[in-house]
Order: structure tokens, then sequence, then C-alpha cells
């Protein structure tokens, strides 16, 4: 693994979960993250300085921290008990927000991500029950199975695909949406948004270093698409 080359979509969770260290470290920090520094190592941090931009990088995944954050606790405050985290990469939410014990929260991702987690959190405690599920969420028969298994243990299920979306062709997306509509106890799903002029800027900035991990969702009508 060459240092600061992104070689696949995986290795984007370290470049996210640097920043989350690094906001971690300001006084005003929008959120605390501790665990960020231990999971992503030095890996994170070539990552980033092999990317331009790294000033607007920080403020957009800081933002996006904190708004999906905020977006949690007010599905919980009105009765989520399940939270569905697909491709959770890097994701410490069960450790670091304050959330109730009782709410279930699953995370699904490539099972050498959800094993290298679960190595470098083998110290830590989560603050509710945790399931880490390893799989291929491309394997529609997996997929589904997992959605199945999670709405029939769930009454109120909130589903996260934080940096998702982005790397999913147009179909792939609504086969995926498709997929979630057809859960009887989905009720929330939060979906992060790149608008037309963020995507062309990036493609600029990035001149051919993501090329391992290209954004693919770029529909004519981005809210139409989920409407």
């Amino acid at each position: 693994m060459a240092n600061g080359v992104i070689e696949n979509v995986s290795d984007t969770a370290f470049w996210v979960a640097h920043y989350r260290s690094v906001e971690t470290k300001r006084s005003d920090a929008l959120f605390r993250d501790p665990l960020a520094g231990l999971l992503v190592g030095d890996r994170g941090k070539s990552i980033a300085e092999a990317m331009p931009g790294r000033f607007m990088t920080s403020w957009v995944i800081a933002i996006r921290t904190r708004i999906i954050d905020d977006f949690i606790l007010s599905a919980i405050d009105q009765g989520v008990d399940t939270v569905l985290n697909l491709g959770a990469g890097l994701d410490t939410r069960p450790y670091r927000m304050d959330l109730p014990a009782s709410l279930n929260w699953i995370e699904a991702d490539y099972p050498h991500v959800i094993a290298y987690k679960e190595e470098r959190l083998s110290r830590e405690v989560p603050r509710l029950k945790l399931t880490r599920v390893k799989c291929d969420l491309a394997d529609a028969a997996v997929r589904r199975q997992l959605l199945a298994d999670t709405d029939v243990q769930a009454k109120k299920i909130l589903v996260l695909t934080e940096g998702v979306i982005p790397y999913l062709t147009v179909e792939e997306a609504g086969t995926l949406a498709d997929d979630l509509r057809t859960l009887k106890h989905a009720t929330r799903w939060i979906v992060d948004y790149f608008s037309v002029d963020l995507l062309k800027q990036r493609e600029r900035m990035m001149s051919g270093r993501l090329k391992n991990a290209p954004f693919k969702f770029n529909p004519d009508d981005w809210f139409g698409f989920f409407e």
C-alpha cells in the first residue's frame, strides 16, 4: 500500500477519519472523536497530505459529521430504536456520542474493514448494543438479507449511508433505494448530497488522484431521483 495513494473506496475511510481527528483537536470543535486518531494511524494523514484542498475538505467533513450527528439524535427523539449504518467505514458514533443504551446499532462493511476496526477498538466499550456485519453490500442477495433481518427485529429504523451513495452508479443507488423502500420499519434515511458545482470542483482539484475511488452518482435531478 503506497503512502498517500487511495487504492480503493475503503481507503477513503482513513482520509475522512483523519479530518475527524483534526477537528477533535480544535478548541471550538463541532464534535469530539477521540478514537479517530487511533483508527487512522499514519495512513489517514499520508492520504490527506497527498490531496489538495485540505482546508476545504477539513470543514466539509466537520460540518457533515455534525449535521449527521444532529439528525441521528433527532431521529432517536422521534422513536428510532435501530440505526443501520451501511458502509460504516471507520465511524465511531457508537462510542463517542451520548446515545441511549437501548439503541440497537448495526454496522455493515467489507470483511477487511470490519476486522481492522474490531482489532483497533478491541479495548473500547460502545455505549449501546453494537453489531458488526462483514459483507459486500454490492451483493444484492446478501444486502437484502441484512435488510430483512434488521427489519424483523426493529420497530423504527434509521438508515445511514454517509459517504456511500457518491461512489455508486445511478442504477446501483436506485436499486438500494428500492430495497430500502420495501422495509416495513424503515422511517429515515440519511444521504449526503454533493451538488453539481462541488462535483466539478472536486474533479478539477483532485486531478486524477481519486481514479481508484471515483464519484459515479450524478443524476440530472438529484432530489428528484430520490423523490
